[in-house]
């Protein structure tokens, strides 16, 4: 099992970032590459899930061991594979996606992509009793509800806001990039979602 990969980013793209170690060039599936888009050229360390199947060894990769645990949660869950695990990791952040499952939000949870009710559901059975303890206790008690965005209000873009300004860009920076952003911003447009597009804008000028 290879359980992390450490050296400098040297391609980023849509759904995958390639990490050179030694000469070796590791692509690497994640939620959202863009988040590595400050650092590209730097050494980073990318915690990772190694997916052997009959036609493919794939990886894929976070930027927290948080989302790597929870990552492989999702994956023990029947119907969730590798890709629908990624997915479901760029609609929601570890803390939000925890808080759905142990309030039993079918709303939010179906707001995930690749997620119906029904999914939605066996998540909640599989997941509930295994993730006391993982986000912290206080998820159960709904002191941390994940919200719901009504449609194009933009709610979430604060909290993508304050990521990317931890990422070190300026009030300017995001500022423009909002303007291109807000018109297209929907319900299902979570934190997540709204960083992912803005560091590919941001990324690409």
């Amino acid at each position: 099992m290879i359980d992390y990969i450490k050296g400098p980013v040297v391609m980023i793209e849509n759904d995958y970032v390639v990490i050179d170690v030694q000469g070796i060039g590791y692509q690497i599936f994640c939620p959202n590459p863009f988040v590595f888009a400050k650092q590209e050229g730097t050494a980073v360390t990318v915690y990772t899930h190694h997916h052997v199947r009959e036609d493919a060894m794939l990886l894929y990769g976070f930027s927290t061991r948080e989302e790597q645990q929870l990552f492989r949660k999702l994956i023990e869950v029947s119907g969730i594979g590798p890709r629908v695990a990624l997915g479901i990791l760029t609609g929601g952040t570890p803390d939000q996606l925890i808080a759905a499952i142990h309030q039993e939000n079918i709303t939010f949870l179906t707001k995930l992509p690749g997620i119906g009710k029904k999914t939605a559901q066996r998540m909640i059975l599989d997941l509930k009793d295994k993730l006391d303890g993982f986000g912290g206790a206080m998820y159960a008690t709904g002191l941390f509800a994940p919200n719901v965005a009504e449609e194009g209000d933009g709610s979430y873009w604060s909290e993508a806001r304050e990521g990317l300004k931890a990422l070190g860009y300026t009030d300017s920076e995001l500022d423009k990039v909002w303007l291109k952003m807000k018109n297209e911003t929907t319900a299902e447009d979570t934190a997540d979602l709204l960083m992912k597009k803005a560091l590919k804008m941001l990324f690409t000028g």
